[in-house]
């Protein structure tokens, strides 16, 4: 996918708002411009808004829309969420329909699926965010791979596939340095008995920015998702886990109490 670097560095405030960002700060807003360039391929009229400044770290359920929110079912399963919430979600879908023809374990097919979908609630920190939210409902290889994939992207391993991507360095400079915290997660993560289970997230990713590829949709992978994905019956949001609440604010992002 090809970035237009003077509108990127527009889209977030001009040069001197990229002057004042940290280099983590402009990688997510870069993954965010182009997650957001790709949802938004072939769709015109969807010019963005010149009004206030709405913080960068927020996801797209918190921005400024012309249509309601649809309701949500009772008892919402994560395909609902999927269809209501964080459609189009291109990229996800892309990026497991990659793993998948690479012949990716089905575990790995499903991460690619979810590592990003919480940006449409939080940008910033997205990987947590992600590996929170899936947490008490897929296998902790799921979740430990959302969370430092976030990490491990900034950091080459040309043994697993793994190669820096250019785009960066075409963006940010080849002099971009991941904050601290970032390095340490790459650190903890390269040493620990679950790395390939982020770098294969990390390796199915950035090849899935494509905007002329086939269409792909969530019911290609209702299967995978039934077999990977334990669902409440009560309805995600609804059974009274460590985080219904993260999922009762992405089901009404309206509500004022």
């Amino acid at each position: 996918m090809k970035v237009d670097r003077r509108a990127f560095i527009a889209s977030v405030g001009g040069a001197s708002a990229v002057a004042t960002m940290t280099h983590e700060d402009r990688a997510e807003a870069l993954e965010h411009y182009m997650t957001h360039e790709l949802d938004q391929f072939g769709q015109p009229g969807q010019a963005r808004s010149d009004g206030p400044r709405i913080p960068r770290g927020t996801g797209n359920l918190f921005r400024p829309m012309e249509e309601s929110f649809e309701p949500m079912p009772d008892k919402a399963t994560l395909r609902d969420f999927f269809m209501k919430r964080f459609a189009p979600a291109r990229h996800v879908l892309q990026s497991a329909n990659h793993a998948l023809k690479n012949g990716q374990p089905e575990r790995t097919v499903f991460a690619c699926l979810l590592h990003d979908v919480t940006q449409n609630l939080m940008k910033a920190d997205h990987g947590y965010w992600g590996a929170q939210l899936f947490e008490p409902y897929v296998d902790e290889r799921v979740s430990w791979g959302i969370r430092f994939h976030q990490s491990l992207r900034f950091f080459p391993d040309l043994e697993a596939g793994y190669e820096y991507p250019e785009m960066y360095n075409r963006i940010f400079g080849v002099d971009y340095e991941p904050d601290p915290y970032i390095q340490e997660a790459h650190d903890h993560a390269r040493n620990h008995r679950y790395y390939m289970e982020a770098r294969l997230i990390t390796i199915n990713d950035q090849y899935a920015f494509d905007p002329n590829a086939g269409e792909v949709t969530i019911d290609q992978f209702e299967d995978i998702i039934g077999r990977q994905f334990k669902q409440p019956r009560e309805g995600l949001g609804y059974d009274g886990s460590p985080v219904a609440h993260m999922w009762r604010s992405i089901i009404n992002p309206d509500r004022p109490l």
